[in-house]
């Protein structure tokens, strides 16, 4: 059956029997590329689902070693992991799980020296990264290579999420035209964040690539979804593509790569909720 094992079979069979999978979703799933930015809080659960589910190859970027304060939410890694690259211990849980996947690991910062060569052979990019300045390097990467992009982006109790697939719907820069000014927005360490909404998020953004992989349902290309743990609530706003995007306009003003020289912060802004409970405060 589309050359799986038995043992592979027995693996994947509460895909193979979903009509929306089947047999031919799960060999799609064997031989698609996903490429993981950030073995962190968002990439984490995004990889471990991934390989869960079958995906043939996973690569994973990141240049920082586990720390232990990371284990609140980085489930990919372990008490026992506290100072190994992140890369390793990534690929380590990843092929405890399913032995089947390969695991690429690149232990480097993501740079404009090396975003296009390393994102190239992947089918789908996972944005887990937690600055502004490899997120707008990582969107126009994609943009510019044609890639779909699942971001996403939490702090404190909030979640947001988008799907970025490059001349069908808004990029980032639609949405976001430049980062803010250094200062204006609270670093990741200072503002917090509860560890079961890296899981919530990231999850998704497992979700998402494996629909673009399929070719199934819709995916969040034009809609930002907003995750308020603290209530419990879901909503979504729709966003355009923006035919003066500096990127992925009619006519780009911004053709070559840019880095940012921004410190660690958040995703999108300040999501409403915390801005909101904050005010009241």
């Amino acid at each position: 059956m589309f050359g799986f094992t038995e043992e592979e079979i027995r693996r994947y069979s509460r895909h193979i029997i979903l009509q929306e999978v089947g047999g031919i979703g799960q060999q799609k799933l064997k031989d698609a590329k996903v490429l993981v930015v950030g073995a962190g809080g968002l990439g984490s659960p995004a990889a471990f689902y991934l390989a869960a589910a079958g995906v043939g190859t996973i690569g994973v970027v990141d240049d920082d070693v586990v720390d232990l304060s990371n284990l609140q939410r980085q489930i990919l890694h372990r008490t026992e992991d506290v100072g190994t690259p992140k890369v390793d211990s990534a690929a380590r849980a990843m092929t405890a799980l399913n032995p089947g996947v390969k695991v690429k690991q690149y232990r480097t910062r993501l740079g404009a020296h090396n975003v296009m060569e390393i994102i190239r052979d992947y089918d789908v990019i996972v944005d887990g990264v937690d600055n502004f300045s490899t997120r707008y390097l990582l969107n126009d990467a994609c943009v510019m290579a044609g890639k779909p992009l699942v971001d996403a982006g939490i702090l404190r109790w909030d979640g947001m999420m988008m799907t970025i697939k490059p001349h069908a719907g808004p990029c980032y820069r639609c949405i976001f035209p430049e980062p803010p000014p250094p200062g204006v927005i609270p670093s990741c360490q200072e503002a917090g964040v509860i560890g079961a909404i890296a899981g919530v998020m990231g999850t998704l953004q497992a979700l998402e690539a494996i629909k673009l992989i399929l070719g199934v349902g819709e995916t969040l290309t034009g809609r930002l979804l907003l995750f308020d743990a603290l209530e419990g609530r879901f909503r979504q706003v729709n966003a355009e593509r923006d035919p003066n995007c500096p990127v992925c306009g009619d006519h780009p003003t911004i053709t070559e790569l840019v880095e940012y020289d921004l410190a660690c912060d958040l995703p999108f802004g300040v999501p409403a909720g915390s801005a909101e409970r904050k005010s009241e405060q």
